[in-house]
Protein backbone atom coordinates (compact mmCIF):
# COMPACT_ATOMS: atom_id res chain seq x y z
CA UNK A 1 0.00 0.00 0.00
CA UNK A 2 2.67 2.29 1.15
CA UNK A 3 4.57 1.63 -2.80
CA UNK A 4 1.36 2.36 -4.21
CA UNK A 5 0.78 5.65 -2.78
CA UNK A 6 4.32 6.62 -3.26
CA UNK A 7 3.78 5.92 -7.09
CA UNK A 8 0.31 7.65 -7.19
CA UNK A 9 2.19 10.60 -5.38
CA UNK A 10 5.10 10.36 -8.01
CA UNK A 11 2.94 10.34 -11.32
CA UNK A 12 0.55 12.91 -9.63
CA UNK A 13 3.66 15.64 -10.93
CA UNK A 14 3.15 14.51 -13.90
CA UNK A 15 -0.80 15.09 -14.25
CA UNK A 16 -3.70 18.30 -13.78
CA UNK A 17 -6.54 18.34 -11.63
CA UNK A 18 -9.54 19.22 -12.61
CA UNK A 19 -13.32 19.24 -10.48
CA UNK A 20 -16.04 19.17 -12.68
CA UNK A 21 -19.92 19.70 -11.59
CA UNK A 22 -21.76 17.51 -14.40
CA UNK A 23 -25.11 18.82 -14.18
CA UNK A 24 -28.62 18.43 -16.58
CA UNK A 25 -28.00 22.38 -16.93
CA UNK A 26 -24.76 23.50 -16.78
CA UNK A 27 -21.32 21.65 -16.52
CA UNK A 28 -18.78 23.60 -14.26
CA UNK A 29 -15.13 23.14 -14.24
CA UNK A 30 -12.54 23.81 -11.18
CA UNK A 31 -9.08 24.26 -11.83
CA UNK A 32 -6.76 24.21 -9.01
CA UNK A 33 -5.21 27.44 -7.86
CA UNK A 34 -7.30 29.54 -10.93
CA UNK A 35 -10.96 28.66 -9.55
CA UNK A 36 -13.98 28.23 -11.44
CA UNK A 37 -12.48 28.11 -15.19
CA UNK A 38 -15.67 27.01 -16.92
CA UNK A 39 -19.47 27.55 -16.89
CA UNK A 40 -21.69 26.35 -19.59
CA UNK A 41 -25.00 24.83 -20.08
CA UNK A 42 -24.93 20.98 -20.66
CA UNK A 43 -25.49 21.32 -24.13
CA UNK A 44 -24.23 19.73 -27.64
CA UNK A 45 -25.51 20.47 -31.16
CA UNK A 46 -24.91 17.95 -33.59
CA UNK A 47 -25.49 17.60 -37.24
CA UNK A 48 -27.86 14.85 -37.97
CA UNK A 49 -26.03 13.99 -41.57
CA UNK A 50 -22.85 13.77 -40.62
CA UNK A 51 -22.93 13.28 -36.87
CA UNK A 52 -20.17 15.38 -36.64
CA UNK A 53 -20.55 18.30 -33.17
CA UNK A 54 -21.61 21.29 -34.45
CA UNK A 55 -21.55 23.21 -31.38
CA UNK A 56 -21.02 22.73 -27.45
CA UNK A 57 -22.04 24.69 -24.21
CA UNK A 58 -23.45 28.34 -24.63
CA UNK A 59 -23.29 28.33 -28.60
CA UNK A 60 -25.19 25.07 -28.52
CA UNK A 61 -27.86 26.30 -25.72
CA UNK A 62 -28.60 29.61 -28.22
CA UNK A 63 -29.72 26.67 -30.90
CA UNK A 64 -31.89 25.38 -29.04
CA UNK A 65 -35.62 25.67 -30.79
CA UNK A 66 -33.85 27.36 -33.57
CA UNK A 67 -31.75 24.93 -35.47
CA UNK A 68 -32.42 23.60 -38.80
CA UNK A 69 -33.97 19.72 -39.43
CA UNK A 70 -30.48 18.25 -39.69
CA UNK A 71 -28.92 20.18 -37.06
CA UNK A 72 -30.45 19.02 -33.01
CA UNK A 73 -29.15 20.93 -30.00
CA UNK A 74 -29.34 18.33 -27.52
CA UNK A 75 -28.99 17.73 -23.50
CA UNK A 76 -26.50 14.60 -23.29
CA UNK A 77 -27.94 14.22 -19.34
CA UNK A 78 -31.40 13.76 -18.14
CA UNK A 79 -31.90 14.18 -14.81
CA UNK A 80 -28.51 13.99 -13.73
CA UNK A 81 -27.97 11.07 -15.79
CA UNK A 82 -25.95 10.20 -18.71
CA UNK A 83 -28.68 9.59 -21.95
CA UNK A 84 -26.38 9.67 -24.86
CA UNK A 85 -23.15 8.18 -23.89
CA UNK A 86 -20.97 9.68 -27.10
CA UNK A 87 -22.48 13.05 -26.64
CA UNK A 88 -21.78 13.34 -23.18
CA UNK A 89 -18.10 11.95 -23.83
CA UNK A 90 -17.76 14.78 -26.51
CA UNK A 91 -18.98 17.40 -24.12
CA UNK A 92 -16.33 16.32 -21.20
CA UNK A 93 -13.39 16.45 -23.69
CA UNK A 94 -14.28 19.87 -24.63
CA UNK A 95 -14.89 20.66 -21.22
CA UNK A 96 -11.08 19.33 -20.02
CA UNK A 97 -9.62 20.97 -23.14
CA UNK A 98 -10.85 24.60 -22.63
CA UNK A 99 -9.70 24.32 -18.72
CA UNK A 100 -6.34 22.50 -20.19
CA UNK A 101 -6.11 26.23 -21.85
CA UNK A 102 -5.20 27.35 -17.54
CA UNK A 103 -2.97 24.80 -17.05
CA UNK A 104 0.69 23.70 -17.90
CA UNK A 105 1.30 21.33 -20.03
CA UNK A 106 1.87 17.66 -18.15
CA UNK A 107 2.83 14.24 -19.84
CA UNK A 108 -0.42 12.45 -18.57
CA UNK A 109 -3.99 12.87 -18.10
CA UNK A 110 -5.77 14.81 -15.47
CA UNK A 111 -6.97 13.63 -11.87
CA UNK A 112 -10.55 14.18 -12.07
CA UNK A 113 -13.52 14.74 -9.59
CA UNK A 114 -16.84 14.60 -10.56
CA UNK A 115 -20.05 15.57 -9.18
CA UNK A 116 -23.21 13.48 -10.12
CA UNK A 117 -26.59 13.19 -8.11
CA UNK A 118 -27.00 11.47 -5.37
CA UNK A 119 -28.59 8.10 -5.37
CA UNK A 120 -27.30 6.76 -8.52
CA UNK A 121 -26.81 3.81 -9.70
CA UNK A 122 -23.79 1.90 -10.07
CA UNK A 123 -24.27 1.20 -13.54
CA UNK A 124 -24.59 5.36 -14.13
CA UNK A 125 -21.98 6.12 -11.98
CA UNK A 126 -19.79 3.66 -13.86
CA UNK A 127 -21.26 5.67 -17.43
CA UNK A 128 -19.69 8.68 -16.07
CA UNK A 129 -16.66 7.68 -14.90
CA UNK A 130 -15.93 5.55 -18.49
CA UNK A 131 -17.29 8.96 -20.40
CA UNK A 132 -14.81 11.01 -18.02
CA UNK A 133 -11.83 8.37 -18.45
CA UNK A 134 -12.29 8.52 -22.30
CA UNK A 135 -11.90 11.94 -22.22
CA UNK A 136 -8.59 12.11 -21.51
CA UNK A 137 -8.52 11.94 -17.99
CA UNK A 138 -6.09 9.59 -16.51
CA UNK A 139 -7.79 8.94 -12.61
CA UNK A 140 -11.34 9.80 -12.05
CA UNK A 141 -13.30 10.05 -8.45
CA UNK A 142 -16.94 10.13 -8.21
CA UNK A 143 -18.69 12.25 -5.39
CA UNK A 144 -22.43 12.94 -4.54
CA UNK A 145 -23.56 16.59 -5.41
CA UNK A 146 -24.63 17.10 -1.74
CA UNK A 147 -21.99 15.97 -0.32
CA UNK A 148 -19.40 18.08 -2.57
CA UNK A 149 -21.64 21.31 -1.80
CA UNK A 150 -21.63 20.79 1.38
CA UNK A 151 -17.46 20.52 1.52
CA UNK A 152 -17.83 23.51 -1.19
CA UNK A 153 -19.25 25.86 1.52
CA UNK A 154 -17.64 24.57 4.11
CA UNK A 155 -19.79 22.96 6.14
CA UNK A 156 -17.59 20.56 8.75
CA UNK A 157 -18.80 17.17 7.24
CA UNK A 158 -16.19 15.58 9.55
CA UNK A 159 -17.41 16.32 12.54
CA UNK A 160 -20.20 14.70 14.79
CA UNK A 161 -22.99 17.23 14.15
CA UNK A 162 -25.26 17.17 11.47
CA UNK A 163 -25.68 19.15 8.55
CA UNK A 164 -28.70 19.74 6.08
CA UNK A 165 -28.36 20.68 2.44
CA UNK A 166 -30.63 20.92 -0.32
CA UNK A 167 -29.22 21.25 -3.98
CA UNK A 168 -31.94 22.14 -6.47
CA UNK A 169 -29.96 21.47 -9.59
CA UNK A 170 -31.37 21.68 -13.07
CA UNK A 171 -32.34 17.99 -13.89
CA UNK A 172 -32.29 16.70 -10.20
CA UNK A 173 -33.37 18.06 -6.41
CA UNK A 174 -30.72 16.61 -3.62
CA UNK A 175 -31.69 16.63 -0.24
CA UNK A 176 -29.01 15.00 2.47
CA UNK A 177 -27.84 15.17 6.03
CA UNK A 178 -24.40 14.67 6.71
CA UNK A 179 -22.58 13.52 9.71
CA UNK A 180 -19.21 12.16 10.46
CA UNK A 181 -17.93 12.32 6.56
CA UNK A 182 -21.47 10.51 5.28
CA UNK A 183 -24.67 10.85 4.21
CA UNK A 184 -27.26 10.22 6.84
CA UNK A 185 -30.26 10.38 5.02
CA UNK A 186 -31.12 11.35 1.55
CA UNK A 187 -33.64 11.61 -1.36
CA UNK A 188 -33.32 12.93 -4.79
CA UNK A 189 -36.31 13.95 -6.82
CA UNK A 190 -36.62 14.49 -10.74
CA UNK A 191 -37.95 17.99 -9.54
CA UNK A 192 -35.83 20.49 -10.22
CA UNK A 193 -35.04 23.60 -12.59
CA UNK A 194 -36.39 21.68 -15.88
CA UNK A 195 -39.33 20.51 -14.25
CA UNK A 196 -40.81 24.16 -13.21
CA UNK A 197 -39.70 25.25 -16.71
CA UNK A 198 -41.93 22.71 -18.25
CA UNK A 199 -44.58 23.69 -15.52
CA UNK A 200 -44.34 27.19 -16.77
CA UNK A 201 -44.80 26.37 -20.47
CA UNK A 202 -47.82 24.14 -19.45
CA UNK A 203 -49.71 26.74 -17.84
CA UNK A 204 -48.92 29.11 -20.29
CA UNK A 205 -50.02 26.62 -23.21
CA UNK A 206 -53.38 25.74 -21.13
CA UNK A 207 -53.99 29.20 -19.95
CA UNK A 208 -53.32 32.02 -22.38
CA UNK A 209 -53.56 29.20 -25.26
CA UNK A 210 -50.19 30.57 -26.37
CA UNK A 211 -46.83 27.93 -26.86
CA UNK A 212 -43.44 29.42 -25.56
CA UNK A 213 -40.42 27.60 -25.74
CA UNK A 214 -37.89 26.35 -23.06
CA UNK A 215 -35.43 28.97 -23.16
CA UNK A 216 -38.28 31.95 -22.59
CA UNK A 217 -39.60 29.74 -19.63
CA UNK A 218 -36.35 29.97 -18.16
CA UNK A 219 -36.22 33.76 -18.53
CA UNK A 220 -39.70 33.89 -17.34
CA UNK A 221 -38.94 31.92 -13.96
CA UNK A 222 -35.83 34.21 -13.63
CA UNK A 223 -37.56 37.26 -13.97
CA UNK A 224 -40.76 36.83 -12.35
CA UNK A 225 -40.59 33.68 -10.31
CA UNK A 226 -41.41 34.02 -6.93
CA UNK A 227 -43.20 31.17 -4.49
CA UNK A 228 -44.40 33.99 -1.88
CA UNK A 229 -46.02 36.49 -2.51
CA UNK A 230 -44.55 40.15 -2.29
CA UNK A 231 -44.46 42.84 -4.26
CA UNK A 232 -46.23 42.39 -7.98
CA UNK A 233 -44.25 42.06 -10.76
CA UNK A 234 -44.79 41.27 -14.47
CA UNK A 235 -43.26 40.86 -17.32
CA UNK A 236 -44.16 40.11 -21.71
CA UNK A 237 -43.86 36.86 -23.39
CA UNK A 238 -44.22 36.25 -26.55
CA UNK A 239 -45.17 32.89 -28.72
CA UNK A 240 -46.82 31.13 -31.09
CA UNK A 241 -50.79 31.87 -30.49
CA UNK A 242 -52.33 28.01 -30.78
CA UNK A 243 -56.02 29.19 -32.34
CA UNK A 244 -54.35 31.27 -34.82
CA UNK A 245 -50.73 29.78 -35.38
CA UNK A 246 -49.48 33.38 -35.26
CA UNK A 247 -47.31 35.48 -33.08
CA UNK A 248 -48.93 36.88 -29.99
CA UNK A 249 -47.45 37.89 -26.54
CA UNK A 250 -49.33 38.42 -23.18
CA UNK A 251 -48.19 39.71 -19.83
CA UNK A 252 -47.42 37.79 -17.22
CA UNK A 253 -47.39 38.13 -13.78
CA UNK A 254 -45.23 36.59 -10.59
CA UNK A 255 -48.74 34.88 -9.47
CA UNK A 256 -49.12 33.42 -13.21
CA UNK A 257 -45.70 31.83 -12.21
CA UNK A 258 -46.22 31.04 -8.70
CA UNK A 259 -49.32 28.82 -9.59
CA UNK A 260 -47.88 27.39 -12.56
CA UNK A 261 -44.36 26.22 -10.13
CA UNK A 262 -46.79 25.48 -7.29
CA UNK A 263 -47.42 21.50 -7.42
CA UNK A 264 -43.57 20.87 -7.95
CA UNK A 265 -42.69 23.14 -5.09
CA UNK A 266 -45.50 21.25 -2.90
CA UNK A 267 -43.14 18.10 -3.69
CA UNK A 268 -40.43 19.64 -3.16
CA UNK A 269 -41.87 20.24 0.32
CA UNK A 270 -43.08 16.95 0.68
CA UNK A 271 -39.65 15.22 0.22
CA UNK A 272 -37.74 17.81 2.61
CA UNK A 273 -40.16 16.62 5.64
CA UNK A 274 -40.23 13.26 4.47
CA UNK A 275 -35.87 13.52 5.47
CA UNK A 276 -36.11 15.65 8.19
CA UNK A 277 -39.40 12.86 9.67
CA UNK A 278 -36.29 10.14 9.14
CA UNK A 279 -33.37 12.17 10.70
CA UNK A 280 -31.84 11.07 14.02
CA UNK A 281 -33.13 13.08 16.54
CA UNK A 282 -29.72 14.37 17.44
CA UNK A 283 -28.98 15.12 14.11
CA UNK A 284 -32.33 16.54 13.97
CA UNK A 285 -31.64 18.89 17.02
CA UNK A 286 -28.13 20.22 15.24
CA UNK A 287 -30.38 20.82 12.18
CA UNK A 288 -32.70 22.79 14.13
CA UNK A 289 -29.95 25.08 15.39
CA UNK A 290 -28.27 25.15 12.64
CA UNK A 291 -30.50 25.19 9.73
CA UNK A 292 -30.91 24.00 6.08
CA UNK A 293 -29.03 25.28 3.11
CA UNK A 294 -29.48 25.81 -0.23
CA UNK A 295 -27.32 25.24 -3.26
CA UNK A 296 -27.98 24.99 -6.93
CA UNK A 297 -29.71 27.43 -9.63
CA UNK A 298 -32.96 26.63 -7.69
CA UNK A 299 -31.67 28.29 -4.64
CA UNK A 300 -32.28 31.49 -6.41
CA UNK A 301 -35.76 31.16 -6.72
CA UNK A 302 -37.70 34.03 -5.00
CA UNK A 303 -38.76 33.19 -1.54
CA UNK A 304 -38.30 29.98 -1.28
CA UNK A 305 -35.68 30.22 1.87
CA UNK A 306 -38.54 32.11 3.33
CA UNK A 307 -41.13 29.43 2.34
CA UNK A 308 -39.01 26.86 3.77
CA UNK A 309 -38.09 28.40 6.69
CA UNK A 310 -41.82 29.48 7.35
CA UNK A 311 -42.81 25.61 6.76
CA UNK A 312 -40.52 23.74 9.09
CA UNK A 313 -39.43 26.37 11.64
CA UNK A 314 -35.82 26.34 10.99
CA UNK A 315 -33.44 28.86 9.79
CA UNK A 316 -32.91 28.36 6.06
CA UNK A 317 -29.40 29.88 4.37
CA UNK A 318 -29.33 30.63 0.37
CA UNK A 319 -25.40 30.04 0.52
CA UNK A 320 -23.20 32.51 -1.11
CA UNK A 321 -22.71 31.97 -5.10
CA UNK A 322 -24.93 28.48 -4.94
CA UNK A 323 -23.87 27.78 -8.84
CA UNK A 324 -21.20 26.76 -7.93
CA UNK A 325 -20.90 25.38 -4.49
CA UNK A 326 -20.33 21.87 -6.41
CA UNK A 327 -17.72 22.77 -8.49
CA UNK A 328 -15.51 24.38 -5.36
CA UNK A 329 -16.20 21.27 -3.24
CA UNK A 330 -14.76 19.33 -6.16
CA UNK A 331 -12.09 21.51 -6.22
CA UNK A 332 -11.40 21.03 -2.20
CA UNK A 333 -11.32 17.57 -2.67
CA UNK A 334 -8.95 17.52 -4.83
CA UNK A 335 -7.04 19.40 -2.84
CA UNK A 336 -6.62 17.06 -0.11
CA UNK A 337 -7.90 13.48 -1.60
CA UNK A 338 -6.70 11.60 1.60
CA UNK A 339 -8.54 13.52 3.58
CA UNK A 340 -12.20 13.14 1.37
CA UNK A 341 -11.54 9.74 0.12
CA UNK A 342 -13.98 8.07 2.67
CA UNK A 343 -16.40 10.58 0.62
CA UNK A 344 -16.00 9.42 -2.70
CA UNK A 345 -17.99 6.54 -4.40
CA UNK A 346 -15.84 3.74 -5.80
CA UNK A 347 -17.31 0.99 -7.99
CA UNK A 348 -15.60 -2.42 -7.74
CA UNK A 349 -13.70 -2.58 -10.17
CA UNK A 350 -11.62 1.04 -9.51
CA UNK A 351 -11.04 0.45 -5.42
CA UNK A 352 -7.95 -1.15 -6.34
CA UNK A 353 -7.15 1.82 -9.10
CA UNK A 354 -7.51 5.15 -7.26
CA UNK A 355 -6.43 3.87 -3.63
Amino acid sequence: MEFKEYIEKFLNRFSNEIGIDLGTANTLVYVRNKGIVVNEPSVVAVNQKTGQVVAIGTAAKEMLGRTPQHITAIRPLVDGVISDFEVTEEMLAYLMKRAGEFLPKKLLGPRVVVGIPAGVTNVEARAVRDATRNAGARQVYIVEQPMAGAIGIRLPIHEPVGSMIVDIGGGTTDIAVISLGGIVRSKSLRVAGDKLNADIISYIRNEFKILIGETTAEQVKIAVGAVVPGNPIETTIRGRDLITGLPREVVITDSDIREAMGQSISVLIDATREVLETTPPEILADIMRRGMYLVGGGALIKGLDELLSHTFKLPVTVVDEPLTAIARGAGIILEDIDRYRSVLIHSEDDLSANQ
